[in-house]
This record gives structure tokens, sequence and C-alpha cells, in this order.
């Protein structure tokens, strides 16, 4: 009789935002890429870019909570440009919002 190794959990990361964890498929990923000659924190939709990266939900409140609490310079150990982030943030919300229903954390 075979038995079955026990699924694992699926992979867990904290929203730098709101500081909750969640499983590592609801969140967004970011990352940092130099943009002419300045560290600049961008969206990893594809999650495939190289370096350290961290994530985040698909909330507005969440951004906004990272730029306040300056998240990002903590989360990429380094001093990046996050101020291009919010206008990524939406401009891949709304290319998601076009590509059909995505996760939220709200209650319904």
């Amino acid at each position: 009789m075979q038995q079955r190794a026990p699924e694992a959990a699926p992979p867990q990361r904290t929203c730098i935002g709101c500081r909750r964890r969640e499983d590592q498929a609801v969140l967004l990923r970011l990352a940092v890429e130099e943009i002419g000659g300045v560290a600049t924190v961008v969206v990893d939709p594809v999650r495939r870019r190289p370096g350290r990266g961290a994530w985040m939900h698909h909330e507005p409140e969440c951004v906004e909570l990272a730029v306040k609490r300056h998240a990002f310079g903590r989360a990429f150990r380094a001093k990046v440009d996050s101020s291009a982030v919010v206008d990524q943030f939406r401009a891949h919300d709304e290319a998601a919002t076009t590509a059909g229903p995505r996760h939220t954390n709200r209650p319904t």
C-alpha cells in the first residue's frame, strides 16, 4: 500500500503595506529595476525579475501604507525610488481589471 505525502501548504508571504500574511498566489510581486541609474520599484506581474522581491496586496490602501511607512527601502534593503510604484500599481490594476476578476481581501 502506497502512502501519499501530505500536501504542502502554499508559500506564504507578508504584504509590505498592511503586514498581513497571505498565500503568495494572491499577492503582487514587486522588484527593483535600474531606470536611468536610479533604483526604482516596479511591478513584477510574471514574478520572474531577478533579485530581491517584495509582496503586496492588490489594494490601494496597502500601497499607501507602504509609502507612508517607507516599507520599500526596508523590504529591498536599499535606497529606492518608490514614487513610480503608485503609477505602476494603478496601471497593473487597470490591466488586471480589463483581463477579468481578481482576488481582493475585502469582505463580500
